[in-house]
Order: C-alpha cells, then structure tokens, then sequence
C-alpha cells in the first residue's frame, strides 16, 4: 500500500520506519522537504536528528505534503495537534479526497507550559474538525492514546492492552483494523468505539495518560479494560 504519513517527528519517524520495514511504499510529508531534509540537530525528547534517522531509512521518501498525499492510497496525520488542519490543507483537499484518513494527532496546547490542556475537548475533538474541513476524506481516529513505540510493537508490553478506534465510514474503519494487525495488534485488541464522536474521549484521555508517566516515570505503557 502508498502510505503518505504527514509529520516527521518521533511518531511520524516510528509509523514510517515499522510500516516500511512490513513492506508497504512509504513517503513523509513535510512543508519544506529540503529544510527537513537538513536537519542536524537532536530531536525535542533527544532522539536522532531527521537526516540522522532517513540515513537509516533510504526506503522511506521525503516530499511536500501535496507530493506525498497525491499518490498516496492511506494518509496519516502525525503532525502536532496545532498544525494538524494546516497540514491536511497544504495536502490538498483534492489528494485526501475519499482516502482513509488516520488521524494519531492530539490536540495539545503548550502555550501555557506543561502539563498542557486541550485546544479542542467536550463537545468536539481534532478528528472531527478534520472530517468538517474535509467532508470527502473517511477519517479515522486511532493510537492517540499511546507512546509511538507501543503503537509499533505492542507485544513490547506484557499482558493484555488496546488499541482504541473510531469513525463514521465501516469500510475506512476496517482498512484501518488491518493496518494494526499488521503493526501486531490482535483483533481482539483492537477496540471500536463507534462513530467518530467517540474521538472526543479519546483526545480528553491525554491528560491522565500524561499524569500517569509522570507517576510511573516512563512511556511504556498502555490502557486495558478489566470486565465480567
């Protein structure tokens, strides 16, 4: 499958590394290729710099947000919560038009420091702005409520855990089910909540995720639901 994964952070850097490696045609949008492309520097948490990690990764292409939506069969929204809509509109309404849509994206705000709020919670999410500014896209909403390395590899934790999703298009859902079977989720794993509604929750998640590594000191973890 044409993967065109928006956003060349850790998590966009992870999705794209892992999916390449299961074999699928991988590109990384960015506004500014060239610029990315040179970046020297260490990422924020103190991963590799991007021209350090696509040395690793010459498989995987670097392109304009347009290029890499254009041809592209799937599109996942990496990028940072705030830059999200401006991302998808420099992809091109018309290159995002009756895709699948995954969006990973949370919708933090650190102008007032950390821990952040939410620029967007209650009574709409970021996966719903999205699917209003882009009414012909099937948006998806799922793996927002994880460390990318447990996106990735989930059996890197033990026990029983989930993968949340959610989204108005049953088909868009099920193409996305396969993706994470093929990052290793189990079905079984694989929770649906329903319409992209649903979503709202799964953005307000973050903050207690965010309280809980700092309690435990580490990102490796993830939620699961004990029941009857």
């Amino acid at each position: 499958m044409k993967i065109a994964i928006l956003g060349t952070g850790l998590v966009g850097q992870s999705l794209a590394g892992r999916l390449e490696a299961l074999g699928h045609d991988v590109t990384i949008g960015t506004r500014d290729p060239e610029v990315t492309g040179a970046r020297s520097t260490p990422g924020q948490w103190g991963t590799p710099s991007f021209s350090d990690w696509h040395a690793g990764h010459p498989r995987v292409r670097l392109a304009t947000f347009a290029a890499a939506a254009g041809p592209a069969d799937l599109i996942i929204n990496a990028t940072a919560g705030g830059a999200s809509l401006g991302a998808l509109s420099a992809a091109g309404a018309e290159n995002l038009a009756g895709k699948v849509v995954l969006d990973v994206a949370n919708p933090l705000d650190f102008s007032r420091g950390f821990p952040p709020s939410l620029s967007v919670a209650n009574t709409d999410s970021l996966a719903e702005q999205i699917q209003r500014a882009f009414p012909t896209a099937k948006v998806v909403k799922s793996l927002n409520s994880m460390n990318c390395t447990v996106m990735v590899n989930p059996a890197g934790l033990p026990g029983e855990h989930l993968v949340f999703l959610c989204g108005d298009d049953a088909a868009a859902k099920q193409t996305v089910a396969a993706l994470l079977e093929e990052l290793g989720w189990a079905q079984a794993a694989i929770f649906d909540l329903g319409e992209l509604t649903a979503a709202r929750g799964m953005e307000m998640i973050l903050p207690l995720w965010l309280s809980i590594s700092q309690k435990l000191g580490t990102y490796e973890f993830n939620f699961a639901i004990a029941r009857r």
